[in-house]
């Protein structure tokens, strides 16, 4: 009895370490989503789409309060941009 548990033992530590090795194929599949991903659209960006745009959860996941912060500068500057080009535009029509 004792030679067929220490059996066992020996073959489950070693498809453990052929797993995490990669020697075993298989794994865990990509992870999925319930939420579609909304990105860009492929022409020019104005401060609404940022607004717009929706990321994918994944296995892990994201820090949403990051991506949140670096969406929050991106639509901040892309307002400041179409600002100051409406100011240069104004300028040139003078």
């Amino acid at each position: 009895m004792t030679l067929f548990l220490l059996l066992c033992l020996l073959t489950t530590i070693g498809l453990v370490v052929a797993v995490a090795a990669g020697r075993i194929g298989g794994g865990m599949a990509p992870a999925a989503s319930g939420r579609p991903f909304v990105g860009l659209p492929p022409d020019a960006v104005v401060p609404a789409d940022v607004d717009a745009v929706r990321f994918s959860l994944g296995l892990r996941g994201y820090r949403t309060d990051e991506v949140d912060a670096v969406l929050d500068r991106l639509r901040e500057e892309l307002r400041e941009r179409d600002e100051e080009l409406a100011a240069w535009r104004a300028g040139d029509d003078l």
